[in-house]
């Protein structure tokens, strides 16, 4: 039964209109378009790579182990603080850099530098880190696994900040800390000389730092990037696509990013928050890369994303790993992370001065 459930599926997925009875066999379609998907067995991508599939069972084991969102903060800092040193270690041996920490306009940050030196080409370049976390964690240790392949990749000076977060903090604190870094930043660089990029909540802390910028009529940055993170709430196909492809229940009722304590009191219908809501807006943003997976949450946020950014005109590059999960690059071994870091750093290198 299981196996002909797959092939109705691949027979509608490839016929449309006439494997449509095959499927509905298969599965029950809603009047409003629900599907219901009974139990399948889908295999790991044979598109990724053989790394990458050894690793995926290991990862979902690790990830099991994560206490839930709701979990006492110090209990969810502390795992995530053991994971991305981990991490940051093993990225240290690949990519040789310099860390030290710092602050900028009164916000702590940490100075990541290639041990080899900064290229000639990127003397007067820069990029600003900011880390992921789900607006809780991250701080130091994860803007670290960030950072330091694309430092080293690049030789280019990156700085991660270590913004504020919940649930101590609340919007807009987050986004004063880095704009208050950037127009620092601004008495050395250019603009068009500086990048900002994050994944995760620091992905769409980029875009609310950028709407920020916009807003008060200060210069935006020479391009931005947004990994496993977009404009929008979470919403679309693969909220709950993802789960079940990485061994969970459908959700019923998915995560909304307004839901996480960083985001009391605030609105999801503020251009500040979520900025896809207001079109204007979006057509000042600067180049904008956006990375995510096939087996990531928040893949169509970030498709949307790039399709409301070249509406509004904006030069965007949308880049989709098949089999990745989310913040797959934050494990530097894999080839699909390799790949990713090149990416990242060939898409600021083009744009950055222009």
């Amino acid at each position: 039964m299981r196996s002909f459930r797959l092939a109705c599926l691949a027979a509608s997925l490839l016929l449309g209109a006439a494997g449509l009875a095959c499927a509905q066999s298969a599965a029950g379609f809603r009047p409003d378009g629900s599907v219901d998907l009974g139990s399948a067995s889908v295999p790991y991508s044979h598109f990724a790579s053989p790394e990458s599939r050894a690793f995926f069972p290991k990862m979902l084991t690790e990830g099991d182990k994560a206490p839930p969102i709701t979990a006492p903060i110090e209990q969810s800092r502390a795992f995530y603080d053991r994971m991305n040193s981990d991490r940051a270690a093993r990225m240290q041996k690949l990519y040789p850099v310099k860390i030290a920490a710092d602050t900028i306009a009164g916000v702590k940050v940490d100075v990541v530098l290639p041990a080899q030196g900064v290229a000639p080409a990127n003397r007067q370049r820069v990029l600003i880190n900011l880390h992921g976390g789900a607006f809780l964690w991250g701080a130091h240790s994860g803007g670290l696994v960030e950072a330091i392949p694309i430092a080293g990749v690049g030789r280019v000076k990156v700085i991660t900040v270590d913004y504020r977060q919940g649930p101590e903090q609340v919007f807009p604190a987050a986004t004063d800390d880095v704009v208050a870094v950037y127009r620092e930043l601004l008495k050395q660089y250019k603009p068009a000389d500086v990048g900002i990029y994050g994944c995760s909540a620091g992905g769409v802390l980029t875009g609310e730092v950028v709407a920020r910028l916009i807003h008060d009529h200060v210069p935006v940055p020479g391009a931005i990037g947004m990994f496993c993170a977009g404009l929008s709430n979470l919403d679309g196909d693969s909220v709950y696509l993802a789960a079940p492809l990485n061994g969970k229940p459908v959700p019923g009722a998915p995560l909304k990013l307004d839901d996480l304590p960083y985001f009391k009191g605030a609105s999801a219908a503020d251009p500040l928050v979520f900025p896809a809501n207001a079109p204007a807006l979006l057509a000042k943003f600067p180049p904008t890369l956006l990375i995510s997976g096939t087996r990531d949450m928040a893949m169509s946020a970030v498709i949307h994303s790039q399709t409301l950014l070249d509406r509004a005109g904006v030069d965007t590059e949308l880049r989709l790993w098949e089999g990745m999960w989310h913040s797959f690059f934050s494990d530097p071994e894999l080839p699909e992370s390799k790949d990713a870091y090149r990416v990242i750093w060939r898409f600021f290198d083009r744009r950055l001065g222009r």
